[in-house]
This record gives C-alpha cells, structure tokens and sequence, in this order.
C-alpha cells in the first residue's frame, strides 16, 4: 500500500523500514527537544502523510528507546486516515536523567493497520456472560 508523505520542515525524513520483515517504519525527530525526567515532551516529525480510508498508523514505542526510559506516552497514538497535519510524537521520560533528541533521531515506528468501524445499538440489558462485570484483578495475577 502507498502512504503519500508531504516534507513540511527542512529536517524533515520520509519513514523507512529498517529491514525487509519489520512491522514499523521509523519516524524521524525534525526538531531537537529535551526532556526531562519525569516529563512530557512533543517531538516534531516535520511530515504530514495521507493513508487510505479504512486505515490508520499507530504509532508505538522503539524498543531501544523503552530500555532506557522513554516511550510514546499514548502508545499506540493513532493516526487517522482523514488527518492531514504534521505527524507529532508525545514522549514520556521515565528515567531519572534528562533525555535529548537530536535532528535526524528514530524516536517512535509507525504500524499500518485495518481499521473496522462498528455499529452501536443501545439495548436494555446485555447478555450475560462468565466473568461479567468483574473488572480489574478479577482474574489474578
């Protein structure tokens, strides 16, 4: 499948995949930011891209960036199909150091995935079920 990518800032790359099998592609800091321990930083990706309908892009943390304390802090983020705006990446710092992206870093991957829209009836009761309406915990550790 074709995903159009538009350059809107200088530093801007367009996503690459790093190998034939992987499942990302990764995206690329336009910006340099600093993050703080225990903070929230927005990363710049400097594209906006267009997807079919019926798609999205969750964006997902990078594992070398997990093992150190960073990851997207909504992860997976979504991107939808009708978005048009520059492509931003929320990073959480759970380290205890400040953490610098530089121009040009792979700071999260990109998963094109099917998206499936639902109906919603409202009903006066819901069939029951085993668990029911046990909720967290409910089925140990």
């Amino acid at each position: 499948m074709r995903i159009n990518v538009k350059k809107i800032h200088k530093n801007a790359q367009i996503p690459c995949y790093q190998s034939a099998g992987a499942a990302g592609f990764d995206l690329h800091a336009c910006e340099s930011v600093r993050i703080e321990p225990g903070s929230v930083g927005v990363v710049p990706i400097g594209i906006a891209i267009e997807i079919e309908s019926g798609f999205e892009v969750q964006v997902r943390s990078r594992s070398g960036l997990a093992l150190q304390g960073i990851s997207v802090l909504n992860s997976p983020g979504t991107i939808d199909s009708d978005y048009r705006g520059e492509l931003r990446v929320i990073l959480m710092n759970h380290s205890t150091s400040p953490f610098v992206v530089q121009i040009g870093d792979r700071i999260a991957q990109g998963v094109l995935a099917r998206v499936f829209s639902a109906e919603f009836a409202e009903v006066p009761i819901l069939n029951p079920s085993v668990r029911d309406t046990k909720g967290f915990g409910s089925t140990g550790i």
